[in-house]
């Protein structure tokens, strides 16, 4: 069994048995940090405050989908059976006795021989059984009024007109508890006549850059310094995973930062703080050092990432630590921390979509361990996508991670990906 720390009232399982090479596997470090999490408070807000966020309850349609029986087109409301044969060499000539623009209340009868003029959206009236375009009429729309003349017989009778409640009915279930509710979903609901729906609080996250070797980018740099990137990147990555970030921090490699970055993230009310850099086997580890009560460190069947450390306050906030180096640090979150925080959201599926595609050019794997590898999709031939490196796997190579659109994952028992080898490779944009 892992090491088990104190967080609210509860255990929380920080690490499982590591293997013979002293290394966990992916899957059990996840399990633990999944096994750790709670469902976030939910509320009820209006649709269009809710977009991006996750429903906590299905949603259901209040109106029937359409909400009457309207037409496809421009054109005529008419009756079938009057236009059935009409063709060019056989005209019908019916009498105009209505104009029905969209949202008009009209029902007119309609009487054999007799029309309506209609327009897409505007509802039926009761008595039509077809509609007839305005471009299969002898004189379209410049002459319809009146007395028109029809060229062109509906394919089949309640041609070009959608009938209520077809797409959906009321009570219909239209949205699962879940689902992240997108724009198609905010128009799914509006159009079923849901005016609120009740979704998950982002998660807030905070995010604490450690070394002393860090500046922000653009500051004019000094021997052994180089710009901060990692807040950036986590920030960006928290963001696009529904959360909202509270807090940024760069700590150096020596005194109680963490500790106190911790305090104040959780005066801002933070679910989840993440850090990067620390967690390794160096004599400057700060985050090793200072939390070591309060987290877990761990070395993970994994790379570019194998250091890692997880743990809990007694508040019940997740610490998440990430290995320093861009690409691990970038590759240890959607591996970790994104599931947890969509998790904590209640969303449905916390993995990546992954498809399995050729490589465009052979590389090596680590031995032993399973390969993350930046790739971009080479999409020129649609049958035959291609997966192509965009780092010299180095996880110090920030500059390749722009050009990513993918990891390709080597599983553990891999050590080559030969030109035109199939891979699995997980999409990220």
């Amino acid at each position: 069994m892992g090491r088990v720390l104190t967080a609210a009232g509860h255990r929380v399982s920080v690490g499982s048995r590591p293997g013979a090479d002293g290394l966990i596997s992916i899957d059990d470090h996840l399990a633990a940090i999944l096994d750790a999490v709670t469902l976030l408070e939910a509320s009820t807000v209006p649709i269009s405050a809710a977009r991006g966020r996750t429903l906590r309850e299905p949603v259901t349609a209040r109106v029937d989908i359409p909400v009457f029986d309207n037409s496809a087109m421009d054109g005529f409301a008419v009756l079938f059976e009057d236009v059935e044969h009409a063709s060019p060499d056989s005209p019908v000539s019916l009498t105009v006795v209505a104009d029905l623009p969209a949202g008009t209340e009209l029902d007119p009868p309609l009487a054999p021989g007799e029309a309506a003029r209609i327009m897409t959206g505007s509802p039926a009236p009761t008595a039509a059984t077809a509609v007839v375009p305005f471009e299969d009429t002898a004189g379209g729309l410049a002459d319809s009024l009146g007395r028109i003349s029809v060229v062109h017989a509906p394919n089949s009778l309640g041609a070009h007109i959608r009938r209520a409640g077809a797409d959906a009915v009321v009570g219909d279930r239209l949205l699962d508890a879940g689902t992240v509710f997108g724009a198609l979903q905010v128009a799914a609901a509006a159009a079923a006549g849901v005016a609120e729906v009740v979704v998950s609080r982002l998660p807030r996250v905070a995010v604490v850059s450690t070394g002393s070797e860090l500046v922000p980018p653009g500051a004019p740099l000094r021997r052994g310094q180089i710009p901060e990137s990692n807040s950036e990147l986590l920030a960006g990555l928290a963001a696009e995973s529904g959360a909202e970030v509270v807090f940024r921090a760069t700590v150096p490699d020596d005194g109680d930062g963490p500790r106190i970055a911790i305090a104040e993230a959780e005066a801002l009310g933070a679910d989840v703080v993440v850090f990067s850099g620390g967690v390794s086997a160096g004599a400057y580890e700060v985050v090793k050092n200072t939390l070591a009560d309060t987290m877990a460190f761990s070395k993970v069947r994994m790379q570019p990432g194998k250091p890692q450390g997880f743990g809990a306050t007694e508040a019940g906030t997740l610490l998440f630590g990430l290995p320093g180096n861009p690409v691990s640090a970038a590759v240890s979150f959607e591996v970790f921390v994104r599931p947890a925080l969509l998790r904590m959201q209640g969303r449905n599926d916390v993995g990546r979509p992954t498809i399995r595609i050729r490589a465009a050019t052979g590389w090596r794997t680590p031995r032993g361990r399973a390969q993350y590898l930046p790739v971009a999709i080479d999409r020129t031939d649609p049958g035959d996508w291609r997966a192509i490196p965009v780092t010299a796997g180095g996880s110090h190579l920030a500059g390749g991670l722009g050009r990513a659109e993918a990891y390709a994952v080597v599983p553990a028992e891999i050590d080559t990906v030969g030109t035109g080898d199939e891979v699995d490779v997980m999409l990220i944009s």
